[in-house]
């Protein structure tokens, strides 16, 4: 272990080291049982005689903070109380953020443990992951040659892999695109973070869906951009409500986010000319529309494109895990230059051993293959819940959904008190979500989303009854 000693120029050295090495120990960066460097390696790095660093040594076993073992060297002892953690953080400082990022919400709180009843949103099941299979691709990308691996990359991402993307977007979707107008990015909220960067300024206009992906619209609004919530309905977003300044527009036509009604072709065809009128640039939020179980599947608004508006994102994180990162945009080719630049200022390229592991799990087929099997486990996990519901929670009314990992439902004929609500089912080990978390400001029916992608299939039945009793 590599430790950082600064020597001054005054005063006895073998002090100076003890007690920077004692300040290390006790602060916890050097943690027990750690070995610390050879007295001669240490003493060749400092620049000072082996002797001096010995003293020190010595003075620290003595003191019983180090432990040497005959032959194996100096070792840190397992018996040293660490100073509080408030004592070793950085000091708090007086510089301050922007404006525009003091006025935007904390992070989202993510949970960091399961809950016996998890009904998280957005969340898919780890336990379907095709483990086995990803481990051996990327044992095989590691495998290679690793002077491919040793350069950096195009911004747009690993070709292998764009060119299976634009494949199966294609067949999938009817999305059309070739692997040129692919650009691979660290999930979609990358993808977002790009789109913005090159096509929002300070007071431009963002129509966002209301109730709508809250992280969007933080997103926009630390870019400088105003804002502006959407209703929507049964048919989607209101193309009527858009303000007519409105230069950018974010939507999930294929499963709204979070209410879960695929919007209307009629709406579709009415917003596609509302941007060619105005000018306007679409974003299509495609976040899980592989997940569908009823009905046919409305052709994404890119492919109804023919003036080059539309920028279609979608991602790998609810199909195989969010913890891959790997998402991806297509955009017109009017966009591809400066999406690139700024791509590359932020973080250049990705992994690419990922993305040339996804690349080979795309070709083989096994994403088709994951897919079949995981809608099939989802399919029946919503109507479990739809089941359950109608038995258990009769003041509950599910909004209509066909796909996706999670259902909308709102409080028929009363009013509740959702966060008690929450709270008392928190208390039962049931998480849950509540539906206005996801309004910016139109008026929100009481409710709560319900996802379905963490908890198994045998929990539903009685995490559901935990939440009716909770209401």
């Amino acid at each position: 272990m590599d430790v950082h000693i600064t020597l001054g120029q005054r005063g006895d050295l073998s002090v100076q080291i003890y007690r920077q090495l004692l300040s290390a120990i006790l602060d916890g960066r050097l943690r027990p049982g750690e070995r610390l460097p050879p007295t001669r390696e240490l003493a060749q790095r400092l620049g000072v005689s082996r002797n001096t660093v010995a003293v020190a040594y010595e003075q620290l076993t003595a003191d019983d903070v180090l432990v040497g073992r005959v032959g194996a060297g100096s070792y840190v002892s397992d018996r040293i109380p660490l100073r509080d953690a408030l004592q070793r953080r950085a000091p708090a400082g007086a510089v301050q953020p922007l404006a525009r990022w003091q006025a935007l919400p904390a992070p989202l709180e993510l949970a960091q443990t399961t809950s016996a009843y998890d009904f998280s949103v957005g969340v898919p099941d780890a336990r379907l992951f095709p483990a086995a299979a990803w481990r051996r691709l990327l044992a095989s990308e590691w495998r290679s040659p690793l002077a491919q691996h040793a350069r950096y990359a195009s911004p747009d991402g690993h070709s292998e892999l764009r060119d299976a993307i634009a494949r199966h977007l294609g067949l999938s979707r009817a999305v059309v695109a070739d692997a040129n107008d692919v650009i691979v990015t660290q999930g979609a909220q990358q993808a977002f973070d790009l789109i913005g960067r090159v096509l929002i300024g300070v007071g431009t206009c963002v129509a966002v869906e209301d109730p709508g992906y809250p992280l969007v619209h933080r997103l926009f609004r630390s870019l400088g951009a105003n804002v502006v919530g959407v209703p929507v309905d049964e048919e989607g977003l209101r193309v009527d409500a858009i303000p007519r300044q409105a230069s950018l527009i974010y939507v999930t036509p294929s499963h709204q986010f979070p209410l879960g009604m695929a919007m209307s072709f009629r709406r579709r065809a009415a917003l596609l000319a509302w941007a060619e009128r105005r000018g306007a640039v679409i974003i299509e939020d495609d976040y899980d529309s592989e997940f569908r179980f009823d009905g046919r599947p409305l052709d994404p608004l890119q492919s109804l494109d023919r003036t080059g508006r539309v920028i279609y994102v979608g991602s790998f994180s609810k199909v195989l895990l969010p913890t891959l990162r790997i998402g991806f945009l297509v955009a017109p080719a009017s966009l591809r230059s400066a999406l690139l630049a700024v791509r590359q200022l932020t973080d250049w390229h990705g992994d690419l051993l990922a993305q040339a592991a996804l690349a080979r799990f795309i070709e083989r087929g096994l994403l088709a293959r994951h897919i079949r099997k995981v809608r099939r486990v989802y399919a029946a996990r919503h109507a479990r819940i739809l089941e359950s519901l109608e038995r258990r929670c009769s003041q509950l009314q599910a909004i209509p959904s066909a796909a996706g990992l999670h259902l909308s439902v709102v409080a028929e004929g009363k009013r509740l008190n959702v966060r008690r609500v929450v709270d008392r089912a928190r208390s039962r080990g049931l998480r849950v979500g509540v539906l206005s978390d996801y309004s910016f400001g139109t008026p929100c029916q009481t409710g709560f989303v319900i996802g379905y992608g963490a908890i198994p299939s045998s929990r539903i039945d009685e995490g559901l009854k935990h939440l009716a009793a909770s209401l």
